[in-house]
């Protein structure tokens, strides 16, 4: 591999490590929310009350899978 190639897979590596590192379900759960938040956009009654639930329930099932792990 070469000095670029080389440096494009540091790259790439570092950033899938610093996105996902360890909890991957944290970051589809940040892509679902962020993803909701642009569809509900003209939606404001909707969003206020669908993102703060997708945000609990993402962050209720990281802490019971963490739980499981321990």
């Amino acid at each position: 591999m070469n000095r670029i190639g080389r440096a494009a897979h540091s790259f790439a590596a570092f950033w899938w490590d610093f996105l996902i590192g360890d909890t991957p379900e944290l970051f589809l759960a940040v892509v679902v929310v962020v993803g909701m938040a642009l569809l509900l956009r003209n939606y404001q009654t909707a969003a206020i009350i669908v993102l703060p639930v997708l945000a609990i329930v993402s962050l209720l099932a990281s802490v019971r899978r963490g739980r499981r792990m321990h």
